[in-house]
C-alpha cells in the first residue's frame, strides 16, 4: 500500500512540476500581456516550480535516510512558498482594478493574516502541537495544525469576498480567472485542514494558475484585439476625412474658375457671331462641354476613366485653341487609356501649363500630352515649351497641384513631379499604378 501511495505522490509532483514549467514557458515566449502581468506570473510560476521541486525532494527524503534538519527545511520550505500566492492574488486583484497597493485596507489585512500564519509556522519548530516529525523523517500533523493553516484560507475569503464586490470593475474573464484561481485553492486547503492531501495542493495550485493565465492572457489579446480594430477604425476616418477634404477642394477649385477665362470666352463668342458664325458655334459647343465636364467631375466621389478626362482636357483647349489662334499647338500621343485617375486631374495641370506658359512675345505655345504603359501602371507626361513654372513663386497654382498631388496619393496611389524641361519650360509626370 505504501508503494501505491509513494507512487501516486511522486506522480502528482511530477505532474504539478510539469504544468508550472509549461505555464513558465507559455509566460516568457507567448506576446499579448502587459509588463506588469508578465512579470506577476512569471514570479507566480517560479514559485509553484520550486513548491514542487521541493515537495519530490521532500519525499525522496522522507523515504530514505537523511539529516532530519534536511528534511525539517524542505517540508517548511514548501509550506512557506504555498503560502506566497494568495497575497499575490491580492496584490493582482488591486492592480486590475486600478487601486493603489500602499493605501489598500484589503491587501493590509491579507499581510495582517499572512503575518498570525508566519508566527504560526515559526512557532512550529518550537512546538510539536503543529507537526511532529520522527527521526524517521515522517511527519504528523498535531491538533493545532488547522490553526496554522487558517490565515490563508482567511486571505483567499477575503480575495473572493473583494473580487465579488469588485465585479464591476473587472472584465468577465479576469473575474472568472479570480474565482478559478481562488476557489479550488480554498477547498484544497479546506480538505487539508482534515486530511493529509498536500501532493494534491500542489496540482490544485498550479491548475488554478494555469486556468487563470489563460483566461487573463485571452482577455488581453481580446483587448489588444479590440484595440488594434479602433486604430483602423480611426485610420479609416482620417483618410475618409482628408478625401473629403480633397473633394471639397477640388470643388473650390472648381467653383474659382478664373473669371477672365470666362469673361474673354464669352466676348470671343460674342465677336465671333459677326465675324464667323460657324466658329461661334463651335467655340459655344466646346465651352458648353467643358463647363458640363468640369461640374461633372464635382460630382464623381471616384476615380473616372482616363478617356473621360481627356475629352474635358480637349473642350478646354479647344476653347483656349480659338481665342488664341496659332499661338497655342497641341500635340495629343495617348495610345494608352486603360486606366483610371481622380476626375479634375489633367485638365488642371494643362490648363496651368497654358496660363503660366504662354509668352506672346516668345511665338506659339506648343502642349504636349502623352501616355505610355510601364512595368508600374500608366504614366502621364504634360510638357510645354514655355516660361519655366516655379511653383513656390505663385499661390495659386502650388495650392491646385498639390491637390492634385493629394487626390492622387489618396485615391489611387499615384505620384506626380515637376520638372524644368531643356530648352525651357516645364514637364509634369504622373505615374498611377
Amino acid at each position: 500500500m505504501n508503494i501505491w501511495i509513494e507512487s501516486f505522490s511522486f506522480s502528482t509532483s511530477g505532474a504539478a512540476l510539469l504544468l508550472s514549467a509549461l505555464g513558465l514557458w507559455f509566460t516568457i515566449v507567448i506576446p499579448g500581456f502587459d509588463r506588469w502581468s508578465r512579470r506577476f506570473f512569471l514570479s507566480y510560476f517560479i514559485i509553484f516550480m520550486l513548491c514542487c521541486l521541493s515537495g519530490i525532494v521532500e519525499l525522496v527524503f522522507q523515504y530514505n535516510t537523511v539529516p532530519r534538519a534536511a528534511f525539517v527545511f524542505l517540508l517548511f520550505l514548501e509550506t512557506l512558498l504555498l503560502s506566497l500566492p494568495p497575497i499575490m492574488l491580492t496584490t493582482y486583484l488591486l492592480h486590475c482594478c486600478g487601486e493603489k497597493l500602499r493605501t489598500s485596507k484589503l491587501l493590509h489585512a491579507a499581510l495582517g493574516l499572512w503575518a498570525v500564519f508566519f508566527a504560526s509556522f515559526v512557532s512550529a519548530l518550537f512546538i510539536d502541537g503543529f507537526v511532529y516529525i520522527t527521526s524517521e523523517n515522517q511527519y504528523f500533523r498535531g491538533p493545532l495544525y488547522p490553526f496554522s493553516l487558517a490565515p490563508i484560507i482567511g486571505v483567499l475569503l477575503l480575495n473572493f469576498m473583494n473580487t465579488i464586490r469588485r465585479r464591476a470593475q473587472l472584465s468577465r474573464k479576469v473575474f472568472l480567472a479570480f474565482l478559478i484561481a481562488i476557489l479550488p485553492i480554498a477547498a484544497a486547503l479546506t480538505v487539508q485542514l482534515f486530511v493529509d492531501v498536500f501532493t494534491l495542493v500542489d496540482v490544485s495550485y498550479v491548475l488554478s494558475a494555469l486556468a487563470m493565465y489563460s483566461l487573463i492572457l485571452s482577455d488581453q489579446i481580446d483587448k489588444d484585439r479590440r484595440h488594434q480594430q479602433e486604430i483602423v477604425r480611426q485610420q479609416q476616418e482620417i483618410v475618409r476625412q482628408q478625401q473629403e477634404i480633397a473633394h471639397e477642394r477640388a470643388n473650390v477649385m472648381v467653383l474659382q474658375m478664373r473669371p477672365h477665362f470666362i469673361y474673354n470666352t464669352l466676348m470671343s463668342i460674342h465677336s465671333l457671331c459677326r465675324l464667323d458664325p460657324l466658329k461661334a458655334q463651335q467655340i459655344t459647343m466646346d465651352f458648353t462641354n467643358y463647363l458640363r465636364r468640369n461640374f461633372n467631375a464635382v460630382a464623381s466621389d471616384s476615380a473616372i476613366p482616363f478617356s473621360t478626362e481627356l475629352e474635358h482636357t480637349r473642350a478646354y483647349l479647344a476653347v483656349e485653341q480659338a481665342q488664341y489662334d496659332d499661338m497655342l499647338i497641341v500635340d495629343y500621343d495617348t495610345p494608352f487609356t486603360q486606366f483610371r485617375l481622380p476626375p479634375l486631374t489633367l485638365q488642371p495641370i494643362v490648363e496651368n501649363a497654358v496660363k503660366h506658359g504662354m509668352n506672346p512675345y516668345s511665338g506659339p505655345l506648343r502642349v504636349s500630352i502623352r501616355t505610355r504603359r510601364t512595368d508600374i501602371g500608366a504614366e502621364i507626361i504634360v510638357e510645354n515649351n514655355g516660361i519655366d513654372f516655379k511653383p513656390l513663386d505663385d499661390g495659386e497654382p502650388h495650392i491646385a497641384l498639390k491637390n492634385i498631388q493629394q487626390r492622387l496619393k489618396m485615391m489611387c496611389g499615384g505620384s506626380m513631379s515637376i520638372v524644368p524641361r531643356d530648352g525651357g519650360g516645364t514637364v509634369v509626370k504622373l505615374m498611377i499604378p
